[in-house]
């Protein structure tokens, strides 16, 4: 049972964890924020349904960033 929940967790949660690792070598609020956007979405009753807006609003605002670093050239 152990295992099973395991693989549940790598498989939907492997790319935030990267990220507290990686974000939490240097920062300490990255990884205070990181755990708990984590720790909602898996407590909330709609933390799902959040989750996904806020993967959304990270799309987005990558994409703004992305956009305006093209813009402004070399």
């Amino acid at each position: 049972m152990g295992l099973e929940h395991d693989a549940y967790c790598l498989g939907c949660c492997w790319v935030l964890t990267g990220l507290l690792f990686f974000g939490g070598v240097m920062n300490l609020l990255w990884i205070a924020s990181i755990t708990l956007f984590l720790l909602l979405e898996k407590v909330v009753p709609y933390g799902a349904r959040g989750g996904r807006w806020a993967g959304v609003g990270m799309i987005l605002s990558g994409a703004v960033v992305f956009l305006g670093a093209w813009s402004a050239g070399p």
